[in-house]
C-alpha cells in the first residue's frame, strides 16, 4: 500500500493538476471531460505557458496564430493578437473552445477530434474521404502523419493517468472532475 502512495504522488508530480481553475471553468463552459483538457495541455505544451513550436503553435494548448486568428473571430472576440496566446487564462479558453467545435464537428469521435486538432481538421475531412484512411467515411483506420498517430495515444494515454490519479479529487474551487463525455479510451 505504501508503495502504490509513493508511485502516486510521484506520477501527481508529472501529472500535475495547473491552471486547473482555468481547466475546470473552460471544461465546463464547453462540455468537455477536464481530464481530457489536462491530458491535451499535458501532451501539447507540459504545461509550459510560454513554449512555442517550431510550427509556430503557442503556449499551453499550442494554438497556432492562423487558427487563433479564425477562432478568435468565431468567438467573437475583438482585437485579437498573438501575444493574447502566452496567457494561460485566455490559451485554455481558446483551447477548450477549440475542441468542442471539433467535438460537435466529428460527433464526439475522440480520435477524428485529436487527429484534427493536431493535424488540422482540413486533413481528417480528407482522410475520411480516402478508402485508403477510413473504410466508413466515419472513422480512420490509418493516419498517414505519424505524428499525429502518436499524438493520438499520447493524449489517450495521458487522460487515463488522469482519471486515475484524480478521479475523485476536488479541486481547491469545489469543482468536481468528473468525466462528461460518453467516448471510450
Amino acid at each position: 500500500m505504501v508503495a502504490v502512495l509513493c508511485v502516486k504522488s510521484i506520477a501527481k508530480y508529472c501529472y500535475p493538476l495547473k491552471y486547473s481553475n482555468y481547466v475546470a471553468k473552460y471544461s465546463k463552459q464547453y462540455d468537455l471531460d477536464p481530464y481530457f483538457v489536462m491530458a491535451v495541455i499535458k501532451a501539447e505544451s507540459n504545461f509550459k505557458e510560454d513554449v512555442r513550436s517550431n510550427k509556430n503553435a503557442i503556449g499551453l494548448m499550442q494554438i497556432t496564430p492562423d487558427t487563433a486568428e479564425w477562432a478568435a473571430d468565431k468567438m467573437g472576440v475583438s482585437n485579437f493578437q498573438d501575444s493574447m496566446l502566452n496567457d494561460p487564462d485566455f490559451n485554455i479558453r481558446m483551447g477548450c473552445w477549440y475542441l468542442n467545435n471539433l467535438k460537435l464537428e466529428f460527433n464526439n469521435n475522440i480520435d477524428l477530434i485529436l487527429a484534427a486538432y493536431n493535424g488540422g481538421r482540413g486533413n481528417v475531412e480528407k482522410w475520411l474521404k480516402d478508402s485508403d484512411h477510413s473504410k466508413d467515411g466515419k472513422n480512420i483506420q490509418y493516419i498517414p502523419f505519424k505524428e499525429t498517430d502518436k499524438y493520438i495515444k499520447r493524449v489517450k494515454v495521458n487522460y487515463r493517468v488522469y482519471k486515475y490519479l484524480y478521479e475523485n479529487l476536488k479541486t481547491s474551487s469545489c469543482i468536481v472532475f468528473v468525466s462528461l463525455w460518453n467516448f471510450k479510451f
